[in-house]
């Protein structure tokens, strides 16, 4: 049989980014929320108010 070769574990495939990373954007998930709802209202009101066909 041959020899096995051990090899250290490493990060078993985890990826580690920087967790302090600041992005230009900082939106809170209320703001999400109400940017979905009023998308959801813009587009019925279109479809009732001008229908394409």
């Amino acid at each position: 049989m041959a020899d096995r070769i051990n090899m250290p574990a490493g990060f078993g495939g985890l990826v580690r980014y920087n967790e302090e990373y600041k992005s230009k954007f900082m939106l809170k998930p209320t703001h999400i929320i109400a940017f979905v709802i009023a998308t959801i209202i813009l587009v019925t009101a279109l479809k009732i108010f001008w229908p394409l066909g």
